[in-house]
């Protein structure tokens, strides 16, 4: 695409490309966590004004329409609120707890629909790429002053914005910290998340972003989502850099007749060697945890008591709030660190259905456009990093920094279904040929 052609040229795109680009001046007067609910709701009230204007004389390349793939999430976060309301019915939590609970739900998973919708507007998703490349830009930046920081001996945490009084899940989504020292005595940076993995969470979805730009942008965005990866020290993204592009080639080109005999071959030696196979991974999955064995034995000891008291005590609509944890796991909430263990306490099989079915649809549908569409190939591998995610964070409270990946998702929604006959065609030429010989 031109390089001109690449600025905001609605209100829309202005809104989506001003609240990415400023990403660490909102940080660093603590509204970060504000701007991205205050934005999406804004933008779903300009939505519902487009559709309401919305009549037979609109110009089909203005007119919106909202897939089907975008309602499931809307249901989806729907019944989250749902639940949300009979577990506190359930418990007998009362009146204020539950319109604490309803707006933290407005500012947690309700932006999982919320901005898949906003996708429906008239967004270029290579606004998206420009401005989190840019954003990239500006970590690079910054780095080196956050590594003198730490070596000349500054503080970790400068001060926390008085924004708070807003309310959140905790202080550190209004903390302004220059890097943090682990038990273990090493350093991590974590920019403008709440905690190292969540950043390495975003740099995940930035680098796939940077993998679609221009060559110049191309390579400020990868080596910039890189050094967040690497400065967090993020084990999960570590994985997904490296897993993530080997699905994505792999499942776009599932049609191609050499994929299909590769698979096949890979399927027969891998059945040969399932033994070694099997072994390797059963090591590495020994080193993943022996690299943090305390953060490891925590998150395990968290899903344990979630899964229990779940099965025990609120099957069906599960707690309603969540309840912090014993000593044993320092006092932590549970079901943190997981997004279905924390949805399996919290809200119960139906919240944990009422996030697997709007996963499990985004990823066949965009499997299928993603075919012949490069957008659905990113809206797939954005689902993909969630899903990946789920077993790491909970998605909830870091809507408001991935959020430019659920409006990837909705543009994805958005692409029409390719016919397969003609991507079959397209990819064999020959086949055609012959078919008219």
């Amino acid at each position: 695409m031109d390089q001109k052609a690449i600025y905001p040229q609605n209100f829309e795109e202005r809104v989506v490309w001003h609240s990415i680009i400023w990403t660490f001046p909102f940080y660093l007067i603590g509204a970060l966590y504000i701007v991205a609910p205050a934005m999406g709701w804004l933008m779903i009230l300009y939505l519902a004004k487009k559709l309401w204007l919305q009549n037979e004389a609109t110009p089909e390349e203005e007119r919106i329409r909202i897939p089907f793939g975008v309602w499931v999430w809307v249901i989806g976060m729907l019944m989250m609120l749902v639940a949300l309301w009979m577990g506190h019915m359930d418990w007998q939590l009362g009146t204020a707890k539950t319109i604490k609970s309803s707006i933290g739900w407005a500012k947690g998973w309700a932006l999982m629909a919320v901005f898949p919708l906003i996708g429906c507007l008239k967004i270029r998703p290579e606004i998206i790429y420009r401005a989190t490349s840019k954003v990239c830009l500006h970590a690079l930046m910054i780095f080196p002053f956050l590594v003198v920081a730490y070596l000349v001996g500054l503080p970790q945490e400068l001060y926390i914005s008085p924004l708070k009084i807003v309310g959140g899940p905790g202080p550190e989504f209004f903390r302004v910290s220059l890097f943090s020292v682990t038990p273990e005595g090493g350093v991590r940076w974590f920019l403008f998340a709440p905690w190292a993995p969540a950043l390495g969470f975003v740099a995940c979805i930035y680098l796939l972003f940077s993998l679609q730009e221009s060559t110049k942008w191309m390579w400020i965005g990868v080596i910039g989502s890189l050094l967040m990866i690497l400065m967090c020290k993020s084990r999960l993204a570590i994985v997904v850099t490296v897993l993530l592009p080997i699905f994505l080639f792999g499942a776009s080109n599932l049609l191609k007749p050499w994929i299909m005999f590769q698979g096949a071959t890979v399927s027969l030696f891998a059945g040969f060697w399932a033994d070694r196979i099997i072994e390797f991974f059963q090591e590495l999955q020994a080193g993943f945890r022996a690299a943090r064995a305390d953060s490891s034995r925590v998150r395990e000891a968290l899903g344990r008591i979630a899964v229990d008291r779940w099965q025990s005590e609120a099957p069906v609509w599960g707690h309603g709030i969540v309840e912090r944890g014993p000593h044993l796991v320092e006092y932590m909430p549970i079901g943190s660190h997981h997004s279905w263990y924390g949805l399996l306490f919290v809200k119960g099989a139906i919240g944990l259905g009422a996030l697997a079915i709007p996963l499990a649809y985004s990823f066949f549908e965009l499997l299928v456009k993603c075919q012949a569409n490069k957008t659905a190939r990113v809206g797939l591998g954005v689902i993909t990093i969630l899903f990946f995610y789920t077993f790491g964070e909970n998605l909830e409270i870091l809507a408001y920094l991935f959020w430019p990946g659920l409006i990837i998702v909705g543009i994805a929604h958005c692409q029409p279904l390719p016919k397969i006959k003609a991507i079959v065609t397209q990819q064999n030429p020959a086949r055609e040929l012959n078919s008219h010989t």
